[in-house]
């Protein structure tokens, strides 16, 4: 660890009040659902990483505790305990009770030369919205404690004991008040800190989940004036990570599915490259794929939307190559053209850029994008120069790297004409829509929603039950192309395919144009069965590989369709699943036990689709084909009753690795897969 500077309280400056958190908690933490959730524990985790970055700690550990409890402990410095000079009270009070006060403002002696934290307001806003929290420092010699219930101090920070460890432990309750509930994912959790891991070598990163844990385990636990709890070896969930390789062993993680081009994995690190950029981080590999895979980090957040530091990645990537192929006689002497594009040294490559900087700009709250200039030109020269001595270095590293990229080439020039035909600019706009398309009358597109439907007898039923101002229906011929690996070109090969393109009317590939969307809410729906599923995963894989945008804008949805028609006389209602139905036969006052209610569903699981019980008729659902044009069009596609999911992507490494272990070619992967997560299936037999 790095050796230690002058620390206390006039490190810590202040900027203004706390007061706006609890009355807009979405402008601190975006939401207050899930995402909201666990962004406190990012907060306070991001604090205990930025200590590690700076070389004062290197071992954090977040424990999921019982009664919605959150604790985080490190072995950092710990927070100043002694007055500032400007709040009047202690720094740790400062700290927890005021927005944009810490440590990463410039005060003298920080240690913070690269921050993640949200512009500062961190651990405060946190404080703000829990019911409960708990500040336990250890430095100086000293155990000090300080409680805190919905961001006010209970008592001043107290000197509680003796203590020979350094580190800060956070524990709190978020506020049921302010979230919509409180339900903690661990896998979530887990994913998020690995990543982190990963991003700071040297780093051990534990993640326990003890909600578990009986009153009596609690009792003999006694948390108080405890460090790390994984020191108790407790027989509960938990994940330990610590990786000596950085980016290099995060890359070998992303492509555990997929076959390598070249053995070696490219890594760089340079530091103190520039007085703005502290350091520059790029690790790659390219493997025998099509899609690539690049992930942007800056001060060790993550950047879907990537930035300046991609940009320069890009630019040398591309420049590299061209280089080593002219160099090494790689372009036929008669092709004036030879060269390689952007497009054809990223297929098939896994990368990692990371950059950390002292003054670091964002485009946006969200920090999706890095905006920071000074980033493209450092990225751009460290792994420029690297890059190319590792390809003099590595000769058959670099032949299998630049043949991968001259079949992209080749790929590129044979699918030209299939290309042109269908994607060159305009040209969607003078083709007719499709003939299967039952369009809608609106032409607003904010307006206008469009239905993918499974089969004829669906999109029969569908166009009738449909609004026919805002809704239009677009019916499938049995199961699509899978997309996973195949090129533009043969995906518009498909019929199938080419019509839901002209139909979405955004064009695909290099001239996707979003702003020519014609519906602003697509829906898939298809059948609650093994077939449907099925369809239902080729879609998602077409809209998560060349749709991505409309999947990020919240444009996707999964219609819900029911399973149960219940009729009583005139009572009509719909059962979504076997817990509905069952509630709904209570109401009717059907005396119905929970032994009847599973010796139903094991007869309703034949190919009879209707029974009688009493006065009540049951009507099971195998697919939407069977509803006439009412039931669909009141239960699945009327605004005032529908239920719709929307497709989201919350870590889009994990959701990348599903779709390359379901849709690729790994076989032995997609077995062991289906295996692990057989039991969490839900089975329509």
């Amino acid at each position: 660890m790095a050796a230690e500077k002058k620390y206390d309280a006039s490190a810590i400056s202040v900027l203004e009040g706390l007061e706006p958190v609890r009355k807009r908690p979405g402008m601190y933490i975006g939401t207050t659902g899930p995402d909201g959730l666990h962004h406190l524990i990012w907060e306070v985790f991001d604090n205990s990483r930025d200590e590690a970055m700076g070389g004062f700690a290197d071992r954090v550990e977040i424990t999921l505790l019982p009664d919605d409890y959150i604790r985080v402990v490190d072995n950092g410095r710990g927070i100043p305990v002694d007055t500032h000079k400007q709040s009047k009270v202690s720094a740790l009070e400062t700290i927890l009770t005021t927005l944009h006060a810490g440590g990463k403002f410039g005060g003298e002696g920080s240690g913070y030369k690269a921050s993640g934290g949200l512009h500062g307001v961190g651990v405060s806003v946190v404080n703000a919205l829990s019911t409960h929290l708990i500040a336990e420092v250890h430095r100086d010699g000293g155990y000090y404690i300080q409680e805190y219930n919905i961001g006010k101090a209970k008592a001043k920070v107290k000197k509680v004991g003796a203590s020979k460890s350094k580190g800060t432990i956070i524990t709190f309750k978020a506020d049921i008040s302010i979230f919509k509930e409180i339900i903690y994912d661990y896998k979530r959790i887990v994913s998020r800190l690995r990543q982190q891991a990963y991003l700071v070598k040297a780093m051990k990163v534990t993640v326990i989940d003890a909600r578990e844990l009986t009153e009596a385990e609690q009792k003999k636990l006694d948390l108080k004036g405890k460090f790390y709890l994984s020191e108790e070896h407790l027989e509960v969930p938990h994940q330990n990570f610590y990786f000596e390789g950085g980016l290099r062993s995060l890359v070998a993680f992303n492509n555990q599915y997929q076959k390598p081009v070249h053995k070696n994995i490219f890594y760089v690190e340079k530091n103190d490259v520039t007085p703005e950029v502290m350091s520059v981080e790029v690790a790659l590999q390219y493997v025998d794929d099509i899609a690539p895979r690049i992930s942007a980090f800056a001060n060790n957040i993550y950047n879907p939307e990537h930035g300046t530091h991609i940009t320069g990645f890009k630019t040398a990537l591309t420049r590299t190559l061209n280089n080593y192929a002219k160099k090494n006689n790689f372009f036929s002497a008669k092709d004036k053209d030879a060269g390689f594009t952007g497009d054809d040294v990223l297929e098939g490559i896994t990368a990692v850029v990371s950059v950390k900087m002292q003054e670091i700009q964002f485009e946006g709250q969200t920090k999706a994008k890095l905006g920071s200039v000074e980033a493209r030109s450092a990225t751009e020269s460290v792994f420029g120069d690297s890059f190319g001595m590792y390809l003099e270095e590595n000769p058959d590293d670099a032949k299998a790297i630049i043949n991968k990229v001259i079949i992209a080439v080749k790929a590129r020039k044979a699918a030209k004409a299939a290309k042109d035909s269908v994607l060159r600019k305009g040209a969607l706009e003078g083709m007719s829509l499709p003939g299967k398309l039952a369009d809608c009358q609106s032409k607003r597109a904010e307006d206008s929603e469009l239905f993918i439907v499974e089969g004829d007898s669906a999109g029969g039923s569908a166009k009738m039950g449909r609004d026919r101002k805002t809704q239009a229906i677009l019916p499938l011929r049995g199961k699509i192309l899978n997309v996973e690996r195949a090129r533009i070109d043969k995906m518009l090969a498909s019929e199938q395919i080419k019509n839901l393109v002209i139909a979405l009317g955004t064009a695909i590939g290099d001239v996707f144009d979003i702003s020519k969307l014609r519906y602003h809410k697509i829906i898939i729906a298809t059948d609650a069965d093994v077939d449907g599923a099925h369809i239902r995963t080729l879609l998602l894989t077409l809209f998560y590989r060349y749709f991505r945008p409309l999947i990020d804008g919240g444009f996707l949805y999964i219609a819900q369709p029911p399973l149960y028609k219940i009729q009583k006389g005139k009572d009509v209602r719909y059962a979504f699943d076997d817990n509905e139905k069952f509630a709904i036969l209570k109401d009717m006052g059907e005396d119905v036990s929970e032994d009847d209610n599973e010796e139903e569903d094991s007869e309703e699981e034949t190919e009879e689709t209707t029974k009688k019980s009493g006065r009540v008729r049951i009507q099971r659902y195998k697919g939407l084909g069977e509803m006439n044009a009412e039931e669909l069009g009141e239960t699945t596609m009327n605004i005032e009753n529908r239920i719709l999911k929307q497709v989201e992507v919350d870590d889009a490494i994990n959701a990348d690795k599903v779709f390359d272990i379901l849709m690729g070619n790994d076989v032995p992967s997609r077995k062991s897969f289906i295996q692990n997560n057989a039991k969490m299936a839900n089975l329509d037999i």
